[in-house]
Order: C-alpha cells, then structure tokens, then sequence
C-alpha cells in the first residue's frame, strides 16, 4: 500500500561567525536512505527520541514535506510526480492525520470543523454535516457538535480531531504523538478510540509515539534512529 525507498530528508540552518560579516548555511540531515513498506490494514508504530525525526517523517509520507532523494508510493502512486494541488486533494481523499495539537479551527464549530474537509472536497453541506454528526457520535461527542474548540477539553478536542480525520474515509490513518498532550486517563481512552475506528474502518495506521506500551499495541514497531527505521521485536521495545 505504502512504500518509502531511499529517504533523505535535511534542514538548513544559518550559521552566523564572530568577526566575520559570513553567514554559513548549516545542513542537518534527519532521514538518511530510509525504506519502509506498509501493507493494507496494518498498525505500525514508530518509535523514537524527541528530534530523531518522527514528525519529519509523517510529514514526508503524506507528502506534506518534499523529499531531498528517493521516493514515495501510495498504491502505485508516486507522490512526487503530483502538482502541489493534485497532491493537496490526494491527501484529502487518501490521507488522514491526526496532530499532537489538534489543529483545529477556532472560529469553527465541532460540526464544522469535522464537516470541512468534505466540503473543501466539493460534497453538499448537508451531506458533510450528516457524515459529521455520524462521527462526532462515533466518538462520544454528540452532545457538543455545536461547541467551539475554546469550549471543549483537551481529549474532547483530540476526539473532534479524530472525527475530521476520518470524515473522507482514507484508507491510510498517520498519527503524531495523538494522546502526548492529555493526561494518562484521557490519553488511554484516545487511543482505544483510534485503534477501535481505524479496525472497523479497514484503515491501515502508523503512529509516531514515544510511549513502548502503545507500540506493543501494534503489530509491527520500528525504532527511527540515526535517520533510519530498523526493526524492534516486542521484547526489544521495552528497552528502546
């Protein structure tokens, strides 16, 4: 379904020197000939230190970044061939994410902030509102659809996140640290949420995490280090 080969991926930095008027442009490279292959209906975990990379690699597999080298696959696609447009409504239909931080519209209602993206891909707004209520309910917010994100807690917030995630039905499911800012209850009951919605969906997940119990979870993990992916068995992950 997912196919990564040869990753590399760097950032530049300027690099300013006492007594000199020279700038210098620093390069950091953070994926180096990274591969990885993704079949349909998997749960992946990745794991990882904070800066080893984890958010960098989401954003070059949803093609949200562009790679330095190599290339990237969706079910015989390859993304760097599409137009930033083609690519935006690419991700719309194939891709959903799911951010630490929600990134949610202030100005937009629970609803409304579920119901957008299918709007944006050019659906009814009344059959994007009806999909949206159908999901919010998925996630136990039926009661607060008409609520702004300022009025909503930080799991009720990751729960609107998740519904507008799913509002296209993507066959693929990318998740950045989804529980790292809510409490460990909270936390918890998210991710059964995600797990629970992307089996019944048939969505094929990765999730970014620095939490060893929650990759156990999945069935197969992979340590991001030194700009690579290499395998780690259920008794290595404990130790990672």
């Amino acid at each position: 379904m997912l196919k990564a080969k040869h990753i590399y991926k760097s950032f530049s930095r300027n690099q300013s020197h006492q007594g000199k008027d020279k700038i210098e442009e620093n390069k950091i490279e953070i994926l180096k000939d990274l591969n990885l292959e993704v079949s349909v209906g998997q749960t992946i975990a990745i794991l990882g230190q904070s800066g080893s990379g984890k958010s960098t690699f989401l954003s070059t597999m949803s093609g949200i970044d562009e790679l330095d080298e190599g290339l990237i696959e969706f079910n015989g696609v390859e993304l760097s061939n599409l137009t930033q447009d083609e690519m935006t409504k690419f991700r719309g239909k194939n891709i959903g994410i799911i951010f630490q931080q929600f990134h949610l519209l202030s100005h937009l209602t629970a609803l409304e902030n579920v119901s957008l993206p299918m709007e944006i891909q050019g659906s009814q707004a009344k059959e994007a509102k009806n999909k949206a209520l159908e999901l919010l309910s998925a996630v136990g917010l039926e009661d607060r659809v008409d609520h702004f994100p300022s009025q909503l807690s930080g799991g009720e917030k990751q729960r609107v996140a998740i519904a507008r995630s799913l509002i296209l039905d993507p066959p693929l499911l990318l998740a950045d640290e989804p529980s790292g800012s809510l409490d460990e209850d909270t936390g918890q009951n998210i991710m059964d949420l995600i797990f629970s919605l992307a089996s019944k969906r048939g969505s094929t997940l990765v999730l970014v995490t620095h939490n060893q119990e929650l990759a156990k979870r999945c069935e197969k993990v992979y340590l991001l280090e030194h700009g690579q992916l290499r395998d780690v068995t259920e008794e290595q992950v404990m130790r990672v």
